[in-house]
């Protein structure tokens, strides 16, 4: 059987863009389903049209609807990168569906920057907060970034100049391939362009001499704030490394505190998603805080208490339990994690080592005991100051 859902990747010029095969394809539908944008493109083919629906999601029932007709779909470049594609190609069987890619914006502004597409970050803030790009910050960075609008830009480089990377060039590339293709240079500490609503941003990240550049996990705790009961950092540093930050997985933070540890998560790893439970409100509110400066936006923050709270959220790949720990919040959350999740637990006080210990005698695992000691300052010499020592237990659900 032939495939009747065609997704079709379109240039700014429209179907000159096309192969033959591709347009002949398109020519042929009986519905085109697309943007304004895509509709005015084509306007000269006779089909049924429909526009994108809202909610966005809502597209795979309105393709289910269509079976049985001859249906194309039009996006722009690739639709299997940060399009429509992987959306498609999740609830239809490979048989149904027939992609059609064009050159990506992320190809095309490449091509006309001279940048080695290997060397760049490729990333999208359409539809998503400008901050997510935060983390993919560091010298010398190139970044290719798709947008959400005009007013991009300008958003981007405040971002830049207010993390240290004011003098990073900035470059708007707009109709890429079409017929009103444009150019606009500047730094991010002078941005100034009124530019179109349909561009490429691409970026040369260049960090200001007297200013630290950080690092996307081991940040310092100077980064976040709080009011002193945080996850310190070389503790936070080994918590990661048990944890398994890994793209597109879920954390569940409990007791999350500023959120130091979901942060740390959602920056390691492309599309790594964070539910955060805090019962204190003052806490919540410097984890939101610290979640947008620090360039993970989307972490979700819940009130509540634990085992409680734990009720109804999507089941973990990873588990913290920096705070609220007990054998009932265990069970719980023990019950929710996927299989080869990660669940690590630290404790400071005697009645939280006894609960660890516990576990460890029950479900095994790892047992560890920390303790770090920093050079300060005694007198006019130097000695070593002890913070307390941690327990920590970590255990890999099979």
């Amino acid at each position: 059987m032939s495939a009747w859902l065609h997704i079709i990747g379109m240039g700014d010029n429209g179907l000159d863009s096309l192969t033959p095969a591709t347009r002949a394809v398109l020519q042929a539908a009986d519905v085109i389903v697309g943007g304004a944008r895509h509709h005015a493109l084509t306007a000269e083919l006779c089909a049924e049209r429909i526009n994108w629906p809202s909610p966005f999601s809502a597209l795979t029932k309105t393709l289910q609807n269509l079976q049985g007709k001859q249906v194309a779909v039009l996006a722009t470049g690739d639709p299997l990168w940060y399009s429509v594609g992987p959306m498609v190609a999740k609830h239809f069987a490979t048989s149904d569906v027939l992609f059609h890619p064009q050159v990506s914006a992320f190809q095309l502004a490449a091509a006309r920057m001279g940048w080695s597409l290997s060397g760049v970050e490729t990333l999208t803030v359409h539809g998503r907060p400008a901050e997510t790009v935060v983390p993919f910050l560091a010298p010398d960075q190139k970044l290719i970034l798709l947008t959400n609008g005009a007013e991009t830009p300008a958003q981007i480089a405040a971002l830049l100049t207010a993390g240290g990377y004011g003098r990073s060039r900035m470059t708007v590339l707009a109709h890429m391939g079409g017929m009103n293709e444009a150019r606009f240079d500047g730094t991010a500490v002078t941005w100034g362009h009124e530019v179109p609503d349909f561009h490429s941003l691409a970026i040369d990240c260049v960090l200001d001499a007297d200013v630290a550049p950080l690092p996307r996990v081991g940040l310092p705790d100077e980064a976040f704030v709080s009011d002193g009961t945080m996850t310190k950092r070389d503790i936070r540093t080994v918590t990661l490394a048990k944890l398994m930050p890994m793209r597109g997985a879920l954390l569940w933070d409990i007791g999350c505190g500023s959120g130091s540890v979901a942060i740390e998560w959602m920056r390691a790893a492309k599309d790594a998603r964070a539910i955060g439970i805090e019962r204190r409100a003052d806490r919540r509110a410097m984890a939101l805080e610290n979640a947008i400066t620090l360039g993970a936006p989307n972490l979700r923050i819940v009130d509540g208490e634990v085992p409680e709270a734990l009720g109804g959220l999507d089941a973990p790949d990873a588990i913290f339990i920096g705070g609220g720990l007990s054998q009932d919040s265990f069970a719980v959350a023990w019950s929710a994690l996927k299989p080869h999740g990660r669940l690590v637990a630290n404790a400071v006080t005697l009645e939280g080592e006894a609960v660890l210990f516990d576990l460890f005698q029950t479900h095994g695992g790892d047992l560890t005991r920390m303790a770090i000691s920093r050079a300060e300052p005694v007198g006019r010499l130097t000695g070593w100051r002890a913070a307390m020592p941690l327990t920590q237990w970590s255990i890999v659900k099979l």
